[in-house]
């Protein structure tokens, strides 16, 4: 599988996921054991038409955008997620539905003049995975950068809405996942790596002690009851890990995402970016991927990008 399959089914997978989410987000695991979701929902938790996708797939968008417009500009990329917010701009059919409290906070700042650098919050209690499900464009765009570039990049475009050092070290976390993953390593190779490189990077860091469950060298063996799924940042981390890492195709991967229940949207889409890297656009099936709206948008925006990846030294 060449490196473009795999691009197109990390920002393709994303979608996905977020979309099996969004009709049964905030409903409890139980209720998803009693109705699993096992395709494309229409309506649901926000009423939105099969295939939409949210605020994750939006930011996502929309950070797509701008690293193809302007490289890798802080400020332009949250002026793009403040014209989402009061534009629907990249919403699926221009309408803004969903949005966590520390990223509306941050796009207000950004609205009243703070710079994008300094948008994001930085209390512990800001640490939602609302930075977490849009990095994805970022990492890709940056596989090729030396280490310290990739990791600062990443670490400053998740402070433009979450800026504690907790949120940034999951979005590098996720990152340095992924770039094992594009290097045709498995996802379980991936994370042992990711385990050491990660603990050297951080070893005088006192926020290392939040990751030690993500650190777990049995993570795959947890049962199912030890993982979470609700909106702090670790919980997403963990939980799309597990579902990657616990199943050996695309659509197991993103189902058990979204049937942990809670915010099944954005753990559906975290998993699903990661699913798409490891199977591919192929291995996403084409009855999912077609139910997205805007599908020649979203090939414009994908061609591009994928242009601009290819001229980045």
């Amino acid at each position: 599988m060449n490196q473009e399959k795999r691009i197109l089914g990390s920002l393709y997978g994303s979608l996905v996921g977020d979309a099996l989410g969004v009709p049964v987000e905030f409903a409890s695991r139980e209720k998803r054991k009693l109705d699993p979701v096992i395709g494309m929902r229409s309506h649901g938790a926000h009423g939105q038409p099969a295939g939409t996708w949210s605020d994750d797939g939006s930011l996502l968008l929309c950070s797509v955008e701008s690293l193809i417009e302007k490289s890798f500009d802080l400020q332009d990329m949250g002026e793009r997620f403040l014209q989402w917010f009061e534009l629907g701009h990249w919403a699926a059919h221009g309408l803004v539905f969903d949005i966590g409290n520390a990223t509306r906070q941050a796009l207000l700042r950004i609205r009243h003049g703070i710079p994008a650098s300094d948008a994001g919050g930085r209390d512990p209690y800001d640490n939602g995975n609302g930075s977490l499900m849009r990095i994805l464009p970022v990492v890709l765009a940056n596989l090729h950068q030396e280490e310290s570039i990739f990791i600062t990049r990443i670490a400053q475009a998740s402070a433009i809405t979450h800026g504690h050092i907790r949120s940034q070290m999951a979005c590098v976390f996720h990152g340095l996942v992924v770039r094992e993953l594009m290097q045709e390593a498995s996802p379980r190779e991936a994370l042992h790596k990711v385990q050491q490189i990660f603990q050297r990077l951080y070893a005088d860091n006192e926020e290392l002690g939040t990751f030690r469950e993500v650190l777990r060298g049995d993570l795959a063996s947890q049962p199912e009851i030890h993982i979470h799924s609700g909106g702090y940042v670790m919980e997403t981390l963990i939980a799309s890990l597990w579902c990657l890492l616990t199943t050996d195709n695309f659509s197991d991967c993103v189902l058990k995402a979204v049937n942990l229940g809670d915010d099944t949207d954005t753990t559906g889409c975290v998993a699903g970016g990661l699913a798409g890297v490891v199977y591919g656009l192929d291995g996403i099936p084409a009855e999912w991927r077609l139910a997205l709206p805007r599908q020649e948008d979203l090939r414009r925006l994908f061609t591009a990008f994928l242009e601009s990846n290819r001229t980045t030294p």
